[in-house]
C-alpha cells in the first residue's frame, strides 16, 4: 500500500486555489480603481493650474501692451471665477553689449497673478523698450 495515492487528502484544494486567485484579482481591481481616482484628481488639479497660468499670461500680455505706462491692472475678470491682476515697474536704463553707447534701453518688469476656480499662478517678465538716445527722458 505504499505506492497508492490517497484521494481523500486532496479534497478542497481546487476551492482554496480558486479563492486565493479571486482574492488576488480583487486586490488588483481595488488598486486599479484607487489609481484611476488618484489620476483623475491629478489631471483636474493640472487643468486648474493651467487655467490660472493662462489667466496670469493674459495679465502679462495686457501689461506689455500698455508699456511704458506702468499703471497697475487690478482684478480683471475673464470668466466665472477666473481673473488676473498685474503690476508694472520701471527698472531703469540698460545698454546692450556691443551697442553704441549713444543708445540706451528702458527696462521694465511685469508681475501678473492669475486665479481660476481656486488655483493660483504667478508669472514675472522683464523686458526692454528702445533703443532711445542715451541721456534723454524719451518714453514713447
Amino acid at each position: 500500500m505504499r505506492g497508492k495515492i490517497r484521494m481523500g487528502s486532496e479534497r478542497g484544494i481546487v476551492l482554496i486555489l480558486a479563492l486565493m486567485l479571486l482574492l488576488v484579482l480583487t486586490i488588483i481591481g481595488i488598486n486599479s480603481i484607487s489609481t484611476t481616482s488618484f489620476e483623475s484628481i491629478i489631471s483636474g488639479n493640472e487643468r486648474l493650474s493651467n487655467m490660472a497660468f493662462y489667466s496670469a499670461e493674459a495679465g502679462i500680455q495686457l501689461g506689455l501692451n500698455q508699456l511704458p505706462d506702468v499703471t497697475a491692472i487690478s482684478n480683471r475678470e475673464i470668466g466665472p471665477d477666473t481673473r488676473y491682476s498685474a503690476t508694472l515697474a520701471y527698472i531703469g536704463e540698460a545698454h546692450s553689449f556691443g551697442d553704441d553707447s549713444r543708445w540706451t534701453y528702458k527696462r521694465y518688469q511685469v508681475n501678473a497673478a492669475g486665479e481660476a476656480l481656486g488655483g493660483n499662478r504667478q508669472v514675472e517678465v522683464q523686458t526692454r523698450l528702445g533703443p532711445y538716445p542715451a541721456g534723454t527722458d524719451y518714453n514713447n
